[in-house]
């Protein structure tokens, strides 16, 4: 019934790839009638998008929702039934949500080093072990440890585009001959990523609301020698890897290797979200937005219960949609009923 929320607390799990949630958060469970705008929203649209990455759940919980989803596909008010009947919202960690959004450049670059572009982008080194903590952003420019090693991917006009294209983790890069390349993200040095906005931000440089991507690339542009230093405030360097095989009308590869979707994937903390949940967004602020997502992606500024980036899609104008969004509003993870009730229980 509305009204008979309550809250619980998450017992720790170590299984995420199951679909559970580590990080200890108070939340409290809803009802769908307490979701601003859940019945004006395109189901159909996120339930499509949930397919995509449902058989990566083999959790017992999950595996019979992900054999029920296709046949929802049938109208919206199916899929919007689907999440009713097998689902319960709920509310991991303290509010208010902080939402951005990311997107996937297309950038002009060259597949050998050139006046016009000579700022690479890298494969990882070989040396580089998962988990390990290597050079961090700064010594990596100042040694020039991965020069001339053959790890060069392609080359790029300007090096804040190289730095922007590492925050987002993919991208196109377009070549003389109209080729396109599609890279994605295939690791990163073990630093913790530090926001060059905030630090522009503390340094009284730029006001909040001047802190944009667009903001910070018109600064480092405008001050070159002083917007290397603040670009290496940031010590986390990313590595990629070429994706051959991506079609182009598809989405970058997330963290779950499947491709994302525009407006409907979201970056996530998956010690609070689940990967593969499907997540209700309400943001609030200037084009406020009430919508179905899936948490199909991670990022190294995603952290927390109440945080998430949302994807905005390919190109210029996705870039410059996303680099806008900063606001607040609320978010809620849809949980299948038998996790959401056992949780309850062990409260």
């Amino acid at each position: 019934m509305r009204g008979a929320a309550r809250l619980f607390a998450w017992a720790a799990a170590p299984v995420l790839a199951l679909g559970l949630i580590t990080g200890p958060a108070m939340a409290q469970m809803l009802e769908f009638s307490d979701l601003d705008g859940w019945q004006d929203d395109n189901h159909r649209a996120a339930l499509s998008t949930f397919i995509d990455t449902c058989s990566l759940l083999d959790d017992p919980d999950w595996t019979p929702i992900c054999r029920l989803a296709p046949d929802a596909m049938a109208s919206d008010a199916a899929a919007r039934s689907f999440f009713e009947m097998l689902f319960r919202p709920v509310v991991i960690g303290e509010g208010p949500a902080l939402f951005t959004g990311y997107y996937e450049p297309e950038l002009a670059g060259s597949p050998v080093r050139s006046p016009r572009y000579p700022y690479p982008i890298y494969a990882r080194p070989p040396e580089l072990q998962d988990g390990q903590q290597w050079l961090d952003r700064s010594a990596i420019e100042a040694s020039g440890a991965l020069r001339g090693r053959g790890l060069e991917i392609a080359w790029l006009e300007d090096p804040v585009e190289v730095f922007f294209l590492q925050v987002q983790g993919s991208g196109r890069i377009r070549l003389p001959n109209g080729k396109v390349v599609r890279v994605g993200y295939a690791g990163r040095n073990g630093h913790p990523y530090r926001s060059v906005g905030k630090e522009l931000i503390r340094r009284g440089i730029l006001g909040e609301h001047d802190a944009s991507a667009q903001g910070i690339k018109a600064w480092v542009r405008a001050n070159p020698a002083l917007g290397r230093e603040l670009l290496q405030h940031n010590p986390s360097f990313v590595f990629f890897r070429r994706l051959p095989d991506l079609p182009p009308e598809k989405g970058p590869i997330g963290a779950m290797g499947r491709s994302i979707t525009t407006m409907r994937s979201v970056a996530v903390d998956p010690t609070y979200m689940p990967l593969g949940a499907p997540v209700w967004v309400e943001k609030n602020g200037r084009n406020p937005l009430r919508r179905l997502m899936i948490a199909q992606d991670t990022g190294g500024a995603i952290k927390g219960a109440q945080r998430a980036d949302i994807f905005f899609g390919t190109g210029v104008q996705a870039g410059e949609d996303a680099g806008q969004l900063k606001d607040n509003g609320r978010m809620v993870v849809l949980l299948p009923i038998e996790r959401a009730f056992a949780q309850l229980e062990a409260e």
